[in-house]
């Protein structure tokens, strides 16, 4: 952690000035205030605080107290149920077929299968991840698209392809939305392939996952296995396609990270898509808080919100097929422009220091300091 307080105030003292980038559009850019924390990205503004610890009114926590006892064992009963319903549904279009693999034993997916098994699982997929969604109060999806944006999310004749869907990332919920939505295939941790149930989904879901730890020299990595499947996506209309946050960590809603490149290799058109969380007490943001008190607190609450819109497909130009890090910005600038969100220079280190700080772990440096937090 000492390191990585030397590289902030480092950054805070040193700013490097940015290469010129290709502009697609001209409007200026939300900037952060000057004098803003470098942390504001991952400070919570809703009515439980900080790490979802703040005081509390008493007419609040008599308001909070009847839907702990009532409200939350029934939604979490009910999502269990959806979850171990899919499973099983899972179980039995996957039973006597080999999974997909690559690079050995290393990545393994059922999304690669074909005809009723694979229109069963993406359907029911789809339903389900919607119905989770209603019973965790999500009844209504504001869904606005681009003036160009297609009506349909098949890969079907007519309609214009694109390798992979880009997203800002707010929550957890953002994967669930997806799910009801175009059913996408995701990066996870190795470890979530033997989770019970999870487990099993996630590679019906084709979802690549991540082991850090191995550095054979015949592993493809995680981004060139990534890349592959991109460009098959946009290749091929039956190939599942893939969802990234390449900002690789979440934020309070208000603010887009810088992107990571390794999704721009494919050099593949993408479909960016925003999300945005309005609420009144509760933020289903996942950002400075633990999963446990989130999930809690976000069953919590009567109704919860989202607001989707979708961008038309982005085609990279000359420049940005050469250069992925172009490419990464002007989508990135895009995204900011039409979601009216914050462009931040900070990532994930400077999170990790922030919740640090927030537990008492380390001294918040004076640059990580926010007026009113």
């Amino acid at each position: 952690m000492e390191s990585e307080l030397k590289v902030l105030t480092r950054q805070s003292t040193n700013q490097r000035p940015e290469p010129e980038l290709e502009q697609r559009d001209d409007r200026p850019l939300l900037k952060p205030e000057p004098g803003q924390s470098k942390c504001a990205a991952y400070v919570r503004r809703d009515v439980y605080g900080t790490m979802g610890r703040g005081k509390l009114s008493w007419a609040e926590r008599l308001w909070l107290v009847p839907r702990l006892v009532i409200l939350v064992p029934i939604r979490v009963v009910v999502g269990m149920t959806i979850l171990v319903s899919y499973y099983v549904i899972c179980r039995v279009c996957t039973v006597f077929r080999a999974p997909n693999r690559e690079d050995g034993e290393e990545q393994e997916d059922y999304a690669h299968l074909r005809g009723w098994r694979r229109t069963v699982i993406l359907r029911t997929g789809r339903f389900l991840s919607r119905a989770v969604l209603f019973v965790f109060g999500f009844y209504w999806i504001s869904e606005t698209r681009g003036e160009n944006e297609n009506e349909s999310n098949d890969h079907s004749e007519g309609f214009e392809r694109y390798g992979a869907i880009i997203s800002n990332h707010v929550s957890y919920i953002d994967i669930l939305y997806h799910m009801s939505s175009s059913f996408p295939s995701f990066v996870a941790k190795r470890s979530v392939s033997k989770l019970p149930l999870i487990g099993l989904i996630s590679k019906c879901l084709g979802c690549v996952f991540v082991q850090r730890e191995l550095k054979s020299s015949d592993f493809k990595g995680v981004s060139g296995i990534v890349t592959e499947r991109i460009r098959e996506a946009y290749q091929d209309e039956f190939a599942p396609r893939m969802i990234i946050f390449p900002e690789g960590t979440t934020t309070n809603g208000d603010y887009l990270l810088p992107f990571k490149t390794g999704v721009f290799l494919a050099k593949a058109p993408v479909q960016p898509v925003i999300l945005r969380y309005p609420y009144r007490r509760f933020s289903p943001a996942w950002d400075s808080i633990s999963g446990a008190r989130h999930v809690i607190l976000l069953l919590s609450q009567f109704v919860n919100y989202i607001e989707v819109k979708r961008l038309p497909v982005y085609h990279p130009s000359e420049q940005e097929i050469e250069n992925p890090k172009l490419y990464a910005e002007n989508v990135r600038k895009l995204m900011a422009q039409e979601g009216n969100l914050i462009l931040s220079d900070v990532g994930l280190p400077e999170k990790r220091v922030y919740h640090a700080a927030l537990n008492g772990n380390i001294s918040m440096p004076s640059v990580l300091h926010q007026k009113g937090d």
